[in-house]
């Protein structure tokens, strides 16, 4: 092939590949902003057995179209106590099926699908409001990643008889394991396994790719895909690391086990199907499919192994005391005494979140211990807030521009919020949670899930609220801003959902009624706090009025 020939080849292949890799994320951000809250509730109630949790964790995958989102949700619940490790780990074992019958149902179309897809998704992308908007853009995705999939079956189209090509993958065949490496390495440079294995199916039906090849390659994809979730979960707390590094194992260990395996007898491939499409694929299901059932039964034994091999270390309290942001040698320098102040509030922020999450579990079962580092984190709110006001007031003493002072007193407006947030929190939750320890009350079943629930949605706008703190993304203002009303929204129907208890007279929800209702606000107010930050951001975008919800 001469040198133009081989140019366009390379950027017809990139452009499909790109267009791809875009489309899936298209998918799974439609479904994450759409549908995050009934997601997450559906994977919080997933822990009755090991088999409704696989099942939920597939269900979850084929909606998000990535398993390593899954697993980064899966975490957040594990870390905060909502979930055991074992069954975080079974889920993220159903997510891997999951995202294997994604790219089964992908690979399956009709040619008036694309045309079809696209123009339902744009009249209701376009039309609709809210969640409803979502489902355009994720019907816009899918038809995305079709007409991708045609692009890279075109593109492909003339390599088949070149024989350089011929010679590159004719020694993959011949070479599995860099084969598997490859798999892995695109897979986790994409962050998207989903994409990754789409693109060495329609390869190998085209004939560019061996059968073993693409085997092999699908494979690594799966080790590149759960190794991504192990990354993004580094800093998270240790049983959410334990559950990442066990799936890792699983799926990275088998799917090295069986390249071994084809490379010994790859005349295998061929009881998968006919033709290299199909037993490509195949493989993809029938492997994470075999891991599940297999490991099941074992979940238990091997978090058992990991909480011997990552044992929990004791704190060291010297080592958590964060040193202050605020830079005193800045405040010569408007610009950067203000992005101290922003550092600062953003460890505040964290602080926060942290407390939330501590606080919940007092609802069921009362510590001390924990009670008194929450009250002690409190403190340390109160004694932040007030440093960052006096640095504030120093700033300003030295002379700030108009765009200067603006920002400076929108960064003492988040910083009340917060401490707002925090005496929340400490003052009103933590009080709360131990009247019901001190009288020996309990909420009734519903009453406790529904708090449960809301206090999860409500970590989630924390988390959001952090992110936006940090990026300062218009986009994901206007969702934090949308996420208040919403909280607004559900937190009066759990109030009607409350007093309809009382109506029928339920004894457990008549002695923890005001403690029930008052919990609620509580909540409502740690977002509403988190929500200010926002604010500021769509002002500046302009965003404010046609966002501004209260």
């Amino acid at each position: 092939m001469d040198e133009p020939h081989l140019i366009e080849f390379l950027l017809n292949i990139a452009g499909a590949a790109a267009l791809l890799i875009w489309a899936v994320r298209l998918v799974r951000t439609g479904v994450e902003r759409g549908f995050a809250a009934p997601l997450r509730f559906w994977l919080r109630h997933s822990a009755k057995n090991r088999l409704l949790a696989a099942a939920t964790g597939m269900g979850a995958a084929v909606f998000l179209q990535s398993s390593t989102a899954v697993a980064v949700l899966v975490s957040n619940f594990v870390a905060k106590g909502g979930l055991a490790t074992a069954v975080g780990l079974a889920i993220l074992l159903g997510a891997d099926v999951g995202s294997a019958v994604v790219t089964q149902l992908l690979m399956v179309r009709q040619s008036f699908l694309i045309p079809l897809l696209l123009l339902i998704g744009v009249v209701v992308f376009l039309r609709a409001e809210g969640s409803a908007r979502q489902i355009g853009r994720i019907l816009i995705g899918l038809a995305l990643i079709f007409v991708s999939l045609d692009m890279i079956r075109l593109a492909t189209g003339p390599m088949v008889a070149n024989p350089a090509t011929e010679a590159v993958m004719s020694y993959l065949g011949r070479d599995l394991l860099t084969a598997f490496i490859l798999g892995a390495v695109f897979a986790w440079v994409v962050h998207s396994s989903v994409a990754a294995v789409l693109l060495f199916v329609t390869l190998a039906g085209q004939a560019v790719l061996p059968a073993p090849a693409a085997a092999a390659m699908i494979l690594g994809a799966n080790l590149g895909g759960a190794f991504i979730a192990y990354v993004l979960t580094l800093s998270a707390p240790l049983p959410s690391r334990r559950m990442v590094v066990a799936n890792l194992v699983l799926r990275g260990g088998g799917a090295a086990l069986v390249t071994l395996l084809i490379a010994a007898a790859p005349d295998l491939l061929d009881r998968l199907g006919a033709g290299p499409t199909r037993q490509s694929i195949n493989l993809h299901l029938v492997f994470n499919l075999a891991l599940a059932v297999i490991a099941l039964p074992f979940v238990g034994a091997l978090t058992s192994v990991l909480v011997r091999t990552m044992p929990d270390k004791p704190a060291d309290e010297s080592s958590l005391a964060a040193a202050s942001a605020l830079d005193p040698s800045a405040l010569d320098r408007p610009q950067r005494g203000l992005d101290c102040a922003a550092r600062e509030l953003l460890g505040m922020g964290q602080k926060i979140e942290h407390m939330l999450i501590a606080v919940e579990p007092l609802y069921d079962t009362w510590n001390s211990g924990v009670a008194k580092t929450i009250s002690d984190q409190d403190d340390a709110i109160k004694k932040m807030h007030l440093e960052v006001k006096l640095y504030l007031a120093r700033l300003g003493q030295r002379g700030l521009d108009e765009e200067l002072g603006r920002r400076s007193m929108e960064l003492a407006s988040i910083s009340s919020s917060l401490d707002s947030a925090s005496d929340a929190i400490a003052r009103i939750m933590l009080e709360l949670a131990k009247r019901l320890d001190v009288q020996e009350l309990h909420f009734s079943p519903q009453g406790r899930a529904e708090i449960a629930d809301f206090s999860d949605r409500v970590q989630s706008n924390v988390q959001l609220a952090l992110n936006v703190m940090m990026n300062q993304n218009p986009a994901e203002a206007r969702e934090l801003v949308a996420a208040k009303e919403k909280v607004r929204k559900v937190e009066q129907k759990l109030q009607r959902n409350h007093i309809g208890r009382l109506r029928e007279g339920l004894a457990e929800s008549i002695e923890t009624s005001n403690i029930h209702q008052e919990t609620l606000r509580a909540l409502k107010q740690v977002n509403t706090a988190f929500s200010m930050v926002g604010y500021p951001i769509l002002l500046k975008s302009g965003d404010l009025l046609k966002s501004r919800l209260t």
